[in-house]
């Protein structure tokens, strides 16, 4: 059934809204989590596995969900998706034990196993083929806009409680679940998309993927997407412990890092990013990032003052924000006729970089509380040495034949 403009526009806001409230959530208690740690009494290990853990439940099901998403339709997965993500955020705030706490960040791997897919088909569903980029683009900016106001509102909020903000995430995401269910339609499933389920779950094998990753043509390019996902989560994993147990920065400091230094890598993504690409091409652009990333990694240990520890989170969250979509554009290119095995493989490894980079550095954290951030240097140190030896044209040349 053919929607009217306004229909279309309301729908659209209902889902961006839903985006935007789980990366809220997120970001909301990012700042907060030093002081939750201390009332806990958890370890530096206990708190990069619980990130970690996130990780795994949201690539475990995400495979799972693409398919429910097409099967069960859109509407559904998404309110299970964000009454999931709720309940995630209950548990962790109301959380007087470890299995409390692990149980709470398993469901909130799955509540965004079950959101980024319904919303994007969902998008897709509502658009035109010249519409959806820039649609696609909207989600984005939803993404990036909940995690950057998510500190700061986390920051004023704790001063009512530390368990405030994972109460108000917990609180909005079920609120959001209300236009969901009465204004959201859910599409009946056409012919072609009954087909396309059918087709792709013949096709889809995880475990094949994996194996064809593993071809030389594909393996490097890989591997440095592990790496950065890798030294990239390890040292965001750790910023608000390191940045409360060095300097004693309140709630409301690392707060203000965080959104001023996100605000800043967003504006200069926006305005700069593809004028860099122009000028320096990805793979110059990666190598740039990625020395500047070790460097400062490096002099993260060794500086101290707001207004300082301010300006090199800046400019270490910057070449974060770059590495990024220069990797993910790269490798778009590169795909040619194999943009869903690469993009699937793009997430895989992201993934699996995010499960490890966290365990790696909770447990280096009780070790020395510098030594997360040195071997996040090092390993993108090591993502740098592995692109010397990539061979760009080559790469491109085999990823097309």
């Amino acid at each position: 059934m053919k929607k009217t403009i306004k229909e279309q526009k309301l729908i659209l806001i209902i889902l961006l809204s839903n985006i935007f409230i789980a990366f809220l959530g997120i970001g909301l208690i990012v700042p907060v989590m030093p002081s939750f740690m201390d009332i806990m009494h958890l370890s530096g290990k206990t708190m990069g596995y619980l990130v970690a853990v996130y990780a795994m439940a949201q690539l475990l099901i995400s495979p799972f969900a693409g398919r429910w998403v097409d099967h069960y339709g859109r509407k559904k997965i998404i309110i299970i998706g964000l009454f999931l993500f709720g309940v995630s955020e209950l548990i962790f705030g109301l959380g007087a034990n470890l299995v409390v706490l692990y149980i709470s960040r398993i469901l909130g791997g799955i509540s965004a196993a079950f959101i980024m897919p319904g919303v994007t088909a969902y998008v897709a569903d509502i658009t035109s083929v010249q519409e959806r980029p820039k649609a696609m683009g909207y989600i984005s900016a939803a993404i990036s806009t909940g995690y950057i106001i998510g500190p700061g509102i986390g920051g004023f909020i704790a001063e009512y409680g530390i368990r405030m903000p994972f109460f108000f995430a917990a609180a909005i995401a079920i609120l959001a679940c209300i236009p969901s269910i009465f204004i959201l339609k859910e599409e009946p499933p056409t012919k072609e998309r009954i087909t396309d389920i059918s087709v792709n779950t013949k096709q889809t094998n995880f475990i094949n993927d994996i194996k064809r990753s593993l071809n030389p043509r594909y393996f490097i390019a890989f591997m440095i997407v592990f790496v950065l996902a890798f030294g990239l989560s390890a040292y965001e994993t750790i910023f608000s412990l390191f940045s409360d147990h060095k300097f004693g920065f309140t709630p409301k400091d690392i707060a203000a890092i965080i959104s001023i230094s996100s605000i800043f890598g967003v504006i200069f993504q926006i305005f700069m990013f593809g004028r860099m690409v122009d000028i320096l091409g990805e793979k110059k652009l990666i190598q740039l990032c990625l020395i500047t990333g070790a460097i400062l990694a490096v002099v993260s240990t060794v500086i101290s003052g707001f207004l300082t520890v301010l300006a090199v989170t800046c400019f270490i969250f910057l070449a974060f924000d770059l590495l990024r979509p220069a990797l993910t554009t790269f490798l778009s290119k590169a795909a040619g006729k194999e943009q869903g095995f690469v993009a699937g493989m793009n997430s895989t490894y992201t993934s699996l970089g995010n499960i490890v980079g966290p365990m790696m550095s909770g447990i280096l954290f009780d070790i020395n509380i510098h030594y997360p951030y040195l071997f996040s240097a090092v390993i993108l140190g090591i993502g740098f040495s592995i692109t010397v030896m990539w061979k760009e044209k080559q790469l491109i040349e085999s990823l097309e034949e």
